[in-house]
């Protein structure tokens, strides 16, 4: 076993998709040992801000003094970003043991290590509707490593949707959807009311239940799946003006200076905090560490302004929907008002490009498209036709890759990359920011999912 070849496995298990329901996962969990049972879990889902959510909530319990798991997707340099203890990540030997280990509890052949899963697995019809796919696999994988760890507390991110993400095995102490917004409605519906429900999907019986999810039509389902399942609900910013509800509200004070930018991010932090407010019996955490963890919090890639030699700026922000969007525009309407910065645009073609081009063009004095490092990219030149049509005076420009677009935008002062996470990725190496420069593992975050009907698939 290498890491190499753990990594290829890994990469294998792509062809796979994405396959809602929980029976496959559970299935692993339990050939592992059921890890799950002996871990404490915050679970976390929503449209935008799970990740600086999760990162707030780890930073205040960590600062806490406990040993805190982290579990996010996708990763933005690193395969081992998704899953760390106390913000370290898991090490490459832990990777090969825990694949290695997996893969003898017979969840697939061991000689798959040496094939693309698709060659092997794929002649017995059965047996590939049963093996996991690659969510899954990281998922039991991190259940695993957090229990061998001895973590504390677990930070659990849903990967896609809820009610039937693979994460959805667990029973936290408390359920966290930070708001609903469309994105994958191919997968999770196309109303706000249908993507809620399936957000809501991980809220459990006496798990207590914290949103500030604020559009009308999403909050009435979360309202009314916290009823059905008897837990207390507690709205936070603006969902607790809206729709009355018998559950709790809380209101923040005044949030401490958070390093990271954006006003949505003081949202952010009123959820993380209202939710650490709520396990206070369960948990009990200081109010110098709440203060101590938002005022170090770390989390890379979201909104991260970054000084280079000469004066030179960077601005890099993975808003890769239309939420997403507005979000990075109003920032930059409101902190940097006084500048007219270059934008470096890739976005994937299943989300909803046209409207982030319509949104962000017109901030830019000029714009660079280029085509992300996914099968699923939008094309340069497709983000270029959208770019001039929303901002005709600009000078918008097509590059067939990041560096050439780095060469592109090289004497201009201020620069703005987003549109994908995979494009933050590449920019953090190119920038030196990343620990992994050189050994990107971004193409780990490809996975072919097929659409289905979700009414069709049964809760567990």
């Amino acid at each position: 076993m290498t890491y190499a070849k753990a990594i290829q496995f890994l990469y294998g298990l792509r062809w796979f998709g994405s396959k809602f329901g929980l029976e496959n996962t559970l299935k692993l969990a339990a050939l592992a040992g059921n890890p799950q049972d002996r871990l404490r879990f915050i679970h976390v889902a929503g449209t935008n801000g799970k990740g600086s959510t999760c990162a707030m909530l780890e930073s205040i319990y960590r600062a806490a003094g406990l040993r805190v798991g982290l579990f996010t997707s996708p990763h933005l340099v690193s395969f081992r970003e998704r899953i760390q203890v106390n913000r370290q990540l898991i090490s490459e030997a832990d990777v090969m043991r825990l694949v290695d280990e997996l893969l003898r509890t017979g969840v697939a052949p061991v000689s798959d290590l040496d094939n693309n899963p698709s060659r092997r697995i794929t002649t017995d019809g059965d047996r590939r509707d049963a093996c996991p796919t690659f969510f899954e696999f990281v998922t039991v994988m991190a259940l695993r490593y957090f229990a061998e760890q001895k973590c504390e507390l677990v930070i659990w991110e849903t990967g896609l949707g809820g009610r039937l993400d693979a994460t959805n095995i667990v029973t936290p102490l408390a359920s966290v959807i930070t708001n609903i917004q469309y994105d994958h409605q191919q997968w999770l519906g196309h109303t706000l009311g249908q993507i809620a429900a399936e957000k809501a999907g991980i809220i459990k019986p006496g798990a207590p239940v914290v949103t500030a999810a604020s559009e009308p039509e999403a909050l009435e389902v979360i309202e009314r799946t916290a009823r059905e399942n008897g837990t207390a609900l507690t709205k936070v910013g603006q969902a607790s003006r809206l729709s009355p509800s018998k559950g709790k509200k809380f209101e923040t004070g005044a949030t401490p200076v958070l390093p990271l930018l954006g006003e949505h991010q003081q949202l952010n932090a009123a959820l993380a905090v209202a939710t650490v407010k709520v396990l206070q019996e369960e948990i009990p955490v200081s109010e110098i560490a709440i203060s101590r963890g938002l005022v170090t919090v770390n989390w890379p890639g979201r909104l991260q302004l970054v000084p280079r030699p000469g004066g030179q700026k960077f601005l890099l922000d993975a808003a890769h929907n239309p939420a997403g969007a507005d979000i990075l525009a109003n920032t930059l309407e409101k902190s940097f008002a006084s500048l007219k910065p270059t934008l470096v645009l890739g976005i994937l073609r299943d989300k909803d490009w046209p409207a982030m081009c319509a949104r962000l063009a017109p901030l830019a004095a000029r714009i660079v498209t280029v085509p992300v490092g996914s099968e699923r990219t939008a094309t340069a030149a497709e983000l270029a036709a959208a770019c001039r049509e929303a901002n005709p005076p600009a000078g918008v420009f097509e590059c067939a890759s990041f560096g050439e677009a780095m060469e592109k935008i090289a004497p201009d002062p201020f620069v703005v990359i987003t549109g994908s996470l995979y494009l933050i990725g590449e920019a953090l190496e190119w920038l030196g920011l990343s620990a992994e420069a050189g050994a990107s593992e971004r193409a780990l975050n490809e996975w072919g999912g097929a659409k289905h009907d979700l009414t069709n698939v049964p809760m567990r």
